[in-house]
């Protein structure tokens, strides 16, 4: 079943274009109007804030906790039912050091509280997390996606595999433009979106 957006566009594949055109730039001007430090970082709110401010102009739903259940390839993300009770529990988890961030991270992941834009949404989450608490963000072009895809798929039985992987592509250029923008394109690459490079928008 399809999901109804607000630019009413039918064909899957046109959307997808309209979609990463908008929000690869709506996550530029994050950066570039410095939008991001007005967040709440590490909490629940400030991760609805970003998925807001990316998704808000094609979803009714962007930023609101999802009512549905949803999965990905076999791996079903937290029941509708419990993200009310679960997702206090995950900002309230500790975030001081680089294990106890990737943590938070991995089980923002498994909740997954948004219909659309989870991925996107929370890497910028978790560099913020990063930035404020240890001085450094990740290098996401640094990161392969295979690797990540299959580490985060494994991360909640094992979370060496992406804690290694992150850990490795860290740096303390946390401001650097470049860096930020080949992150965007390298996270939405993740996700099946390539077709514009953030610095063209």
């Amino acid at each position: 079943m399809s999901i109804k957006n607000k630019l009413d566009i039918k064909s899957k594949l046109e959307f997808a274009i309209a979609e990463e055109k908008i929000t690869k730039k709506k996550a530029l001007e994050l950066f570039d109007l410095n939008i991001i430090s007005t967040f709440k970082v590490g909490t629940f709110k400030g991760l609805q804030q970003i998925n807001l401010y990316l998704f808000e102009d094609l979803y009714e739903f962007a930023g609101k906790v999802r009512a549905v259940n949803i999965s990905k390839s076999t791996f079903r993300f937290a029941s509708a039912l419990y993200l009310d009770k679960i997702l206090p529990e995950i900002e309230q988890m500790p975030s001081s050091t680089f294990n106890e961030i990737i943590e938070k991270y991995i089980e923002m992941n498994i909740a997954h509280p948004f219909r659309e834009g989870n991925g996107r949404s929370m890497r910028i989450w978790l560099d913020q997390i990063l930035k404020l608490n240890i001085g450094k963000v990740i290098d996401w072009s640094l990161v392969n996606k295979n690797k990540y895809l299959q580490a985060m798929e494994r991360s909640p039985i094992n979370d060496l595999e992406i804690k290694y992987l992150l850990k490795e592509a860290l740096t303390d250029d946390v401001n650097n433009r470049l860096i930020y923008i080949k992150g965007i394109d390298a996270s939405y690459n993740y996700e099946g979106y390539d077709k514009y490079k953030t610095e063209d928008l």
